[in-house]
């Protein structure tokens, strides 16, 4: 279960990057620059609701990266925290009591990255 701060976890993930685009450039490119925003981007569904997709799956796949960047870009999407929390339990309805450990996180992760 997560043991850092949302914001330690964010920091890690900035730090580290550079080194994973110097070792598959393409790949990160390819990540970074086009998949990532092409599918997350306002469509039929919303930005909000494709981040709270996203949101549950990180949970379910128990991904702390995941779940901070989620939780921020759930918030920046306008998301409440009861969409978050409603997401949770969805999260946790298919990945059971793993699903709900890493879920108790992104309230915390919520509480700190809203302010």
């Amino acid at each position: 279960v997560v043991s850092k701060s949302a914001m330690e976890i964010l920091k890690d993930l900035q730090a580290n990057m550079p080194a994973l685009a110097k070792a598959i450039p393409q790949v990160a490119d390819d990540f970074l620059k086009h998949l990532l925003p092409d599918a997350l981007k306002e469509g039929v569904v919303s930005s909000k609701h494709k981040e709270l997709i996203a949101l549950g799956i990180s949970i379910y796949a128990r991904c702390d990266y995941c779940i901070a960047i989620h939780v921020k870009k759930c918030l920046e999407a306008g998301a409440t925290k009861e969409e978050i929390a409603e997401t949770c339990g969805v999260a946790i309805l298919m990945g059971g009591g793993p699903a709900a450990t890493y879920a108790s996180f992104v309230l915390k992760a919520v509480d700190e990255l809203e302010g």
